[in-house]
């Protein structure tokens, strides 16, 4: 018995070796996928249940809910993307930041 581990990968086919790459990816995506998901899922529970303790506080969950608006706004709808983008540039403005 040989002590070299035995790459199993060269002795199949080419188009085997990348349906396994593929799925190996594949998994990868859909597990940040889900990590992301819980991550959001997590801070959006945070954004209810913890009052802003300042105007800075205030203003970053005004941009959050502001930029999942804008998110799902049809690539048309230039006018509410225009007021988004108004709103949040006042926000940036008005924080005193740059």
């Amino acid at each position: 018995m040989s002590e070299t581990p035995v790459d199993l990968d060269k002795h199949r086919g080419m188009a085997a070796q990348k349906a396994t790459d593929i799925r190996r990816a594949l998994a990868d995506v859909e597990a940040n996928a889900k990590l992301q998901r819980d991550r959001q899922a997590a801070l959006e529970l945070q954004l209810l249940t913890v009052p802003a303790g300042s105007w800075p506080e205030a203003v970053a969950k005004a941009r959050y809910v502001l930029n999942l608006y804008a998110a799902d706004l049809a690539p048309t709808d230039t006018h509410h993307r225009d007021l988004v983008a108004t709103v949040l540039a006042d926000l940036t403005r008005l924080a005193g930041e740059s």
